[in-house]
């Protein structure tokens, strides 16, 4: 009887907070608007939340064996190796027999598990909560943009200064919130996103302000061009190697490239967190006062923090900007900043797996439910609530070592 009443009460405030979006729709007839009562949806939205409500206690139980929970079979070392190295030839080979509209969904994803791994370590592994990483993301895609613009510099000549400069803006962030915590530092860090949007803005004369910079060059391969019409005296990589061009080629590169910088951040963050460094950002992350107190410099490590994490944001945003051939501040807002902190955080702080499974996740089923696109940020809200309400930890939440002692 009282999972009964629990049933109702929850449809009933799930009707109370869908009626208003979807029940009322506002129709306009000749100079005239008016709100139409469609109470279909809103009444569906109520039979879904009851019949969960009312199925949670079986699915609770569903979940345990014997009184204990069940637990993921645990895979032994070249198991793993062998799981990792047969999805990452899946990715390899399977642009090859999809459409071009897949793969650039999934270039995109890959660049947004970019940026999750990097605000991760900062994060997830450092503890110190950022609002403004689109920041890093923008200095990163302006680099080249800029280098590009002014001195006619390449891709690959570009991608390690977009690194570089992403990660001395980083470090340089670092010193004012050096003895901030919480939601101070996110304050912080969230108005240095916003300035760093507003000065891409206001300096036209060097980043064309709201126009921003175009005609951004796709990497080469090897030094020859993917495309079409070269410059004279130009010889492309098509022309090379005796193929016919194909626009799909290109989407095809630009995917394997991102596949590539992808693996290199999550090797690079997986080994760093084993390290000495890593170890230090866990237990900055717990207890600042016992981090302290062991001899560690809080300093250094959330400069290092910092200054890791911004370095991988600068690396996709150079990537973003070869991709789109177009860079504008309006790309670098603080819904980015707020969809890269959500994919941290429903990944699970700290778990690199959980980052890449919330990744696809946030980029793909929008890209799928596009008859819903204006309800998007409604969906994405109620999802993060609930998220928050059954499941805090995230979707893969990160284990910690524990040893367990016999009573």
């Amino acid at each position: 009887m009282g999972n009964i009443k629990n049933s109702l009460i929850a449809a009933f405030m799930a009707g109370v907070i869908i009626a208003p979006i979807f029940g009322l729709q506002i129709v306009r007839t000749g100079m005239q608007t008016h709100l139409q009562p469609e109470w279909d949806m809103v009444l569906w939205g109520m039979a879904i939340v009851f019949v969960f409500q009312m199925l949670r206690p079986f699915l609770a139980r569903l979940l345990k064996l014997g009184g204990k929970k069940r637990s993921l079979p645990v895979l032994t070392d070249p198991a793993r190796r062998g799981l990792i190295f047969l999805l990452v030839a899946i990715a390899l080979v399977w642009p090859f027999f999809t459409g071009r509209a897949q793969v650039d969904i999934a270039t995109l994803v890959l660049i947004y598990i970019m940026l999750g791994l990097g605000l991760n370590i900062v994060v997830g592994f450092a503890g110190l909560l950022d609002l403004g990483f689109v920041g890093f993301y923008a200095v990163g895609a302006y680099t080249y943009a800029l280098l590009y613009h002014w001195a006619g510099w390449g891709f690959w000549e570009a991608l390690p200064f977009a690194g570089g400069m992403a990660a001395l803006f980083g470090f340089l962030l670092g010193f004012p919130v050096l003895r901030l915590r919480g939601d101070y530092l996110a304050i912080v860090t969230l108005g240095f996103g916003e300035i760093i949007r507003l000065l891409l803005i206001n300096l036209y004369s060097l980043t064309g302000g709201p126009d921003g910079i175009s005609g951004i060059p796709k990497p080469t391969v090897f030094g020859y061009p993917m495309m079409r019409r070269p410059p004279e005296g130009v010889t492309t990589f098509h022309e090379l190697v005796g193929w016919n061009f194909d626009n799909q080629d290109v989407i095809i590169y630009l995917y394997l490239m991102a596949l590539c910088l992808a693996l290199i951040t999550l090797f690079v963050s997986n080994r760093v967190i084993r390290m000495p460094i890593g170890r230090a950002w866990e237990a900055l992350r717990e207890d600042e006062i016992a981090c302290r107190s062991l001899g560690l410099n809080p300093t250094r490590i959330k400069l290092s923090a910092f200054t890791m994490g911004a370095m991988f944001a600068g690396f996709g945003g150079a990537f973003f900007a070869a991709r789109q051939g177009l860079v504008n501040p309006e790309s670098f807002t603080f819904m980015e900043s707020a969809l890269i902190l959500a994919i941290v955080v429903l990944g699970g702080m700290g778990s690199q797996v959980g980052v890449i499974l919330a990744a696809i996740v946030l980029t793909v089923v929008p890209e799928i439910a596009r008859e819903f696109a204006e309800y998007r940020m409604l969906i994405f809200g109620l999802v993060m609530v609930l998220m928050m309400m059954w499941r805090p930890q995230g979707l893969l939440p990160v284990k910690r070592p524990q040893v367990e002692l016999k009573a």
